[in-house]
């Protein structure tokens, strides 16, 4: 079996494009990257100048400061990219422990390093990305039909706790990030009641929590499904309605 920093597609074959404003910094990173053997398409060290290259060069990923110029410009950036062009992004930082990082996970990076980065973190890191983008965007259909698992709920809403997705109708019905969570953490077991503290510390990551924005969340995802999929277990915590499962 290959070690996974050794999985290679062709000489140059990976264009990456590095969004960082410490410019000494993105030289450095550039440097390492012709050494490793990938090709870089470019320098960018603002959120808008990074979009503009993407839709202008196509790059295979991005290697994104999660900071740039402000408190999360990184993030919006990469959040951007992935709705319009479905690249791999994996965010740059120099905090391990920093509110940022928390809300740079929930734009589901392919990954993320810390600076500065050594040439095999670089390596590993960009391939393991590359790999599990071009697996999951090749075998999709596959996958999504091998691995259906549904739970079905009232009012002809489904739930696949394998991809995540909510169908009303046999449609997706669109979800926030937020919702999306919600429903993976109390579908998780579904014949369990989920504290309100581990629903709370799972969608925000917080120790305690606030009682007040989890109702007011489910309250708004009741309006707006037209229905009550979650019960109330007497202030224990809430619980999945399930008509039927199958596997």
């Amino acid at each position: 079996m290959n070690n996974i920093s050794d999985v290679k597609y062709t000489d140059n074959e990976i264009s990456v494009l590095i969004v960082e404003d410490e410019i000494v910094l993105a030289m450095s990173i550039e440097l390492s990257l012709k050494k490793i053997g990938f090709y870089v398409s470019g320098i960018e060290t603002t959120a808008d100048d990074a979009i503009t290259h993407v839709q202008n060069n196509h790059p295979d990923i991005i290697l994104m400061d999660v900071k740039l110029d402000n408190e999360s410009s990184g993030i919006d950036a990469a959040n951007i990219i992935w709705k319009r062009f479905q690249i791999p992004i994996v965010f740059l930082t120099s905090y391990t422990n920093d509110k940022t990082m928390k809300k740079a996970m929930e734009c589901e990076p392919y990954g993320y390093l810390i600076k500065p980065c050594r040439d095999e973190e670089l390596k590993i890191t960009i391939n393991m990305a590359i790999h599990k983008h071009r697996y999951f965007f090749e075998n999709k259909d596959t996958l999504r039909h091998q691995k259906s698992n549904f739970l079905f709920l009232e009012n002809n809403l489904k739930f696949d706790i394998s991809t995540s997705i909510l169908y009303k109708d046999e449609a997706e019905f669109k979800l926030t990030k937020t919702e999306k969570k919600l429903f993976e953490i109390i579908t998780k077991y579904p014949d369990n009641i989920v504290s309100f503290k581990t629903i709370y510390a799972y969608l925000w990551r917080e120790d305690f929590y606030d009682m007040g924005k989890l109702r007011t969340l489910i309250y708004r995802l009741r309006i707006k499904l037209g229905s009550d999929p979650f019960e109330n277990m007497y202030e224990q915590g809430y619980k999945i309605k399930v008509i039927k499962e199958i596997a």
